[in-house]
């Protein structure tokens, strides 16, 4: 281009002269003209500079993924971790952490999934610490999801712990075959690194009482700890308040929170991934009574997933997030005199926790009683300790302080008056007429709602776009004359496909299980589900037969059903006798418990199979599953196979115990199993 407009400016080709440019000139000229075009794009790109800079600098602070430096920063010197699935190992962390000041320590209580635990090796860095670790078992001796990088740490790490003080809590239940499992492997395996146990492992076993195996080991425990440090108590009890009260009058309704469980507005803008934080409105489209008669009501419940990219296995778990019951709600905030409507937030009194409220504020109070705690469970201790000092009957705050103790009369009488009579939070304020808290302090020891896990009862090779529920409606009479309903189950129960033209939705997203079809499809599956256990094997069926139609080489699919009768609770009969016509369930075997004089169970059908059942097991190389009650079924289905083992394959008792924990070991024994 230079070129062409230098040639439109040469003189009079008549006139005889040397050129007014050389080619010299050209080139100089080129260069100029290049550095500036070069000067201007550069000075333009400095302009835009201090913009970015004024952006970086709003933007929000990184967060402190190192607990070691946070502890120092912020004067710590215990540290309490918690592996938690449904809330209640993170409670007792929060209460560990707040006792630590009535012994002139501090405490923080801290999810291992915030924090870099390779650095545990430095806490003894800090005088006087201590790393607690609050730990649930999950599934199979699975950890909870927070903890599995923990837990993968521990496994492959060869950190040297020497001068970690460390105590482990375990939470699990007995009924489960991999009793305290997590909290069992922490406690070895810290030890085995180096780390010093200060105070024996605490077993908490859920299927007893939880929350007294909590109370007595933490009764213990701190001494302990005041032995090891040399410290004492101050006298101080811990009745001091974690957040405090803001009231909201004048506020943007845009920006207070409706029932999300995090990114506001996430309900009206939906954004996958979808998970714990981040759940998915799926719509109801299909929601129907199974039974036939009965004073139960047993359902099946569809959820659509076209639009989430949602992806699920045979076996998943789906979890959703119920809402509880608003005449409860109601009547709490009646008693309490309140007006539920009132926005508030509760603002973490300890700025450097990462937990700055203890649900999504600003809330109203309804929402946070209806969408985030969980007021139909009975109280745990801490909870009566704590709101005693509102009772003005010297009488009431006494009983409440006692049942709060860990001594042998106040054990029994919470067991008695809160455990066994089943009295949530409302039936005690409505028994205890002068026990009338501040609403914002009862909203603060509430623990969270948690969200409810249910087997899925679908294949997602067949059902690609729609997750299945089934599960039984609770609800029941307490000791006290009261009607306790299920929250989950009575709230998806009346769930309509469509509510006055909307959809009806339910927030959900899917656990990953270990519950899962063998690799290969010629392998034989023996499925034992009474109940609402059938739930994971109608999605086993469907997939078998999928790949029936398909051409594939399927095993032999034997499934044994219990019911109570024939006419009234046989679920999903007509598909089930579909897939025995089609030769998909090679057998079917259903025990109506009491449809005759002898009650009839699941484990009473495999022994009278026994024979067939050790030929699948031994020699063709079968995959048993469980689905249903822990406490019993489970039990006497393990034992059943016990008998077999030692009948069919000559063992004994103690060779067929070993026989089927291999069968475990090698995932051919699995269990989905609930207490």
């Amino acid at each position: 281009m230079a070129d062409s407009e230098v040639e439109s400016q040469s003189p009079d080709p008549g006139a005889v002269e040397e050129p007014l440019f050389t080619t010299l000139d050209i080139v100089l000229f080129t260069f100029i003209v290049g550095l500036l075009i070069y000067w201007f794009m550069s000075r333009q790109k400095k302009e835009e500079i201090p913009e970015f800079k004024k952006l970086t600098a709003v933007a929000p602070p990184v967060r402190e993924t190192s607990f070691i430096e946070k502890m120092k920063k912020t004067n710590r010197n215990i540290v309490v971790f918690y592996g938690s699935q449904t809330g209640t190992a993170e409670e007792f962390s929060n209460r560990l952490a707040k006792d630590a000041q009535r012994y002139g320590m501090r405490g923080m209580a801290a999810d291992p999934e915030e924090y870099d635990l390779s650095e545990l090796s430095r806490l003894s860095e800090i005088n006087n610490s201590l790393a607690l670790f609050c730990m649930a078992t999950y599934g199979e001796g699975d950890p909870t999801d927070n903890a599995q990088d923990f837990y993968d740490w521990l496994q492959e790490t060869d950190a040297e712990l020497e001068g970690v003080n460390y105590t482990v809590f375990a939470l699990g239940n007995k009924t489960y075959e991999h009793y305290n499992a997590m909290g069992k492997y922490v406690d070895k395996r810290l030890a085995e690194l180096g780390a010093t146990r200060i105070f024996d492992l605490g077993m908490g076993d859920d299927d007893g009482n939880l929350e007294e195996d909590f109370v007595s080991w933490r009764e213990q425990f701190w001494p302990a700890v005041c032995e090891h440090f040399g410290v004492e108590a101050t006298g101080e009890e811990s009745s001091i308040r974690q957040y405090e009260l803001v009231l909201h009058t004048d506020i943007n309704m845009n920006k207070v929170y409706t029932g999300e469980l995090g990114r506001l507005k996430s309900f009206e803008t939906q954004k996958p991934p979808f998970d714990s934080k981040n759940p998915f409105l799926a719509p109801v489209t299909a929601n129907r009574k199974l039974n036939k008669g009965g004073s139960r009501h047993l359902m099946h419940v569809e959820l659509e997933i076209s639009s989430s990219k949602i992806r699920y296995d045979s076996g998943d778990h789906v979890a959703v997030y119920p809402i509880n019951d608003a005449s409860v709600v109601n009547k709490i905030g009646d008693i309490l005199g309140v007006d539920l409507d009132t926005v508030i937030s509760l603002n973490n009194l300890d700025e450097e926790s990462n937990k700055r409220h203890p649900f999504p504020c600003p809330a109203t109070y309804r929402t946070a009683l209806m969408h985030y705690l969980d007021v139909s469970n009975p109280p745990r201790t801490n909870v009566l300790y704590e709101l005693a000092q509102y009772a003005t009957d010297p009488k009431d705050q006494e009983t409440m302080r006692k049942m709060a103790s860990s001594s042998p009369e106040g054990k029994a009488l919470y067991h008695s008056w809160v455990l066994d009579s089943r009295r949530n939070i409302l039936a005690i304020l409505e028994d205890m007429p002068s026990l009338r808290p501040p609403i914002d302090h009862l909203c603060e020891l509430m623990p969270r709602l948690q969200a409810r896990y249910y087997s899925i009862a679908s294949s997602s090779k067949v059902h690609a776009n729609t997750i299945h529920i089934c599960a039984v409606v609770v609800e029941y009479e307490t000791k006290t004359g009261r009607t306790n309903k299920g929250v989950a189950t009575n709230w998806l129960k009346n769930k309509v496909v469509t509510d006055n033209g909307h959809k009806s939705t339910v927030p959900m997203y899917v656990r990953k299980s270990q519950f899962r079809l063998p690799f290969k499809s010629s392998n034989p599956v023996i499925m034992i589900g009474p109940g609402t256990g059938i739930a994971p094997f109608m999605g086993f069926i469907q997939e078998r037969g999928l790949l029936k139609e398909q051409g594939k080489e399927v095993g032999e699919t034997v499934l044994f059903y219990g019911c109570r009768h024939r006419g009234e609770d046989f679920l999903y009969q007509e598909e089930l006798e579909e897939f025995e016509k089609a030769g998909v369930l090679t057998q079917l075997n259903v025990a109506f418990s009491r449809d005759q004089e002898h009650k009839v169970y699941v484990q009473h059908l495999l022994k009278q199979n026994k024979e067939h059942l050790w030929k699948l097991i031994h020699s063709e190389n079968a995959h048993i599953y469980i689905c249903g009650d822990a406490r019993n079924m489970a039990r006497d289905v393990q034992t059943a196979f016990y008998e077999i083992a030692e009948e069919e394959g000559g063992l004994t008792r103690t060779q067929a115990v070993d026989y089927i924990k291999r069968l475990m070991t090698k995932g051919r024994y699995s269990q989905d199993v609930w207490s």
